[in-house]
């Protein structure tokens, strides 16, 4: 590892776990309100967004920073952090312990590295992919891969809350619904499920997590005719959704794909 992303990660490392100490002070004791799009937000989820655009900003000068809570619209910097500052504010704001905070770094449009830390389950991942290598993914610093089983009823598959529709038919696995999209994706990263479904993520609930689970050895799948990635100049991600499947392995693809494609279609 060169020393910018010794200092890459260094950064992510301490950022969050300050923020994060801080946060559980809060957790399961804030009020909520809701956002234009149904979502919620609190003073903890708009306080740490503010921490950590500054601590970027002292850190890293040149660096643009996309936000779930300020900034939309990608200007086209070489270098972009993309910040969910808490991952899960539903389940942070009734004491559910599985809330997290999602730091990815951007390279011309692209995330190469990603950062998410679970501070109440103290569980970290991160991954750096960079370079056309995949350079491993780490949970708490140990390397994880993906499972290399095939689906049972033994085995796990996560649901959003808005795909759920998807058992109107039999499913191959059994269902698990965390309600935290990072965390949805990295379960399968480290092989805890073998995929997972989200019909409506934004750009911040996915940039760090696209790193970390194909360093795993996973698959990304957009439900959309689009990629994802490189981020476009001047587009405002603020509305954008990106429906994504996640399996553990590309023969899982055409297992699963068909039982979810149809949320891609959905408004």
């Amino acid at each position: 590892m060169n020393d910018f992303f010794e200092q890459v990660l260094n950064f992510a490392s301490e950022t969050t776990a300050r923020i994060g100490k801080q946060l559980m002070q809060d957790f399961g004791q804030v009020q909520a309100s809701q956002k234009a799009d149904g979502s919620l937000v609190t003073q903890a989820d708009k306080w740490a967004d503010r921490e950590i655009r500054e601590a970027i900003a002292d850190a890293f000068p040149s660096h643009d920073v996309l936000s779930e809570e300020a900034e939309h619209t990608f200007y086209g910097a070489e270098w972009c952090w993309v910040i969910d500052p808490i991952d899960g504010t539903t389940n942070f704001t009734r004491g559910i312990p599985i809330w997290g905070i999602s730091m990815g770094l951007l390279y011309q449009g692209t995330p190469v590295f990603g950062y998410v830390h679970f501070p109440p389950i103290n569980q970290t991942f991160h991954a750096f992919w960079y370079g056309g290598e995949k350079n491993g993914a780490f949970l708490n610093n140990q390397p994880i891969h993906t499972s290399p089983d095939s689906p049972s009823h033994n085995h796990f598959f996560c649901l959003c809350a808005r795909s759920t529709s998807v058992l109107q038919k039999p499913f191959p696995c059994k269902i698990r619904m965390l309600g935290v999209t990072t965390y949805n994706f990295v379960a399968v990263a480290s092989g805890t499920t073998l995929g997972g479904v989200e019909s409506t993520p934004k750009i911040w609930d996915i940039a760090a997590v696209w790193v970390i689970l194909q360093a795993a050895g996973g698959v990304w799948v957009s439900l959309k005719d689009e990629a994802v990635f490189p981020l476009q100049e001047g587009e405002d991600y603020g509305d954008r959704s990106f429906p994504t499947l996640t399996v553990a392995r590309p023969e899982l693809v055409p297992v699963f794909q068909p039982l979810v494609q149809f949320l891609g279609n959905k408004k």
